[in-house]
């Protein structure tokens, strides 16, 4: 059963999809001065396609991503999404980006996620609320 805060949260989701692709990302294009993405996966269980706004930190020619869930003790269903399927699709303010997704390991994943933490403190809360190591990922453009 959902809790209160499920809902209110699938709600304040569905909104800001909505007024990003509206906007081209001029609405709802950054949280707390994180720029947004709006990622989208294949359910590993469904295989439909769920869309969901995601801060991110860039990093060369890709676009990192804290699967932080905020600090739940489990991964988020976009995290999970990734792993069975790396296969996803960004939408960057207009773009729709066609991208290819890296779970971080070792030293590049000590090295983003120190950078996301020290660019938006948040997550340093979100860790501190989580026994489980929260995953890095990287998002690269599929080159055709």
């Amino acid at each position: 059963m959902e809790t209160m805060e499920d809902l209110l949260l699938k709600g304040f989701i569905t909104v800001h999809k909505a007024l990003y692709r509206m906007s081209g990302g001029r609405i709802m294009g950054s949280t707390r001065g994180s720029p947004i993405i709006l990622l989208t996966t294949t359910g590993r269980k469904s295989g439909k396609r769920r869309t969901i706004p995601l801060g991110y930190l860039p990093d060369g020619d890709g676009y990192a991503l804290a699967a932080s869930n905020g600090g739940r003790s489990y991964h988020p269903a976009w995290y999970r999404n990734l792993e069975a399927n790396p296969a996803a699709t960004m939408c960057l303010k207009k773009r729709q980006i066609p991208v290819r997704a890296e779970i971080t390991s070792g030293e590049e994943r000590a090295r983003l996620w120190d950078a996301i933490k020290t660019t938006h403190p948040a997550f340093a809360k979100y860790e501190a609320k989580t026994s489980r190591e929260i995953p890095v990922v990287v998002l690269r453009e599929e080159r055709a």
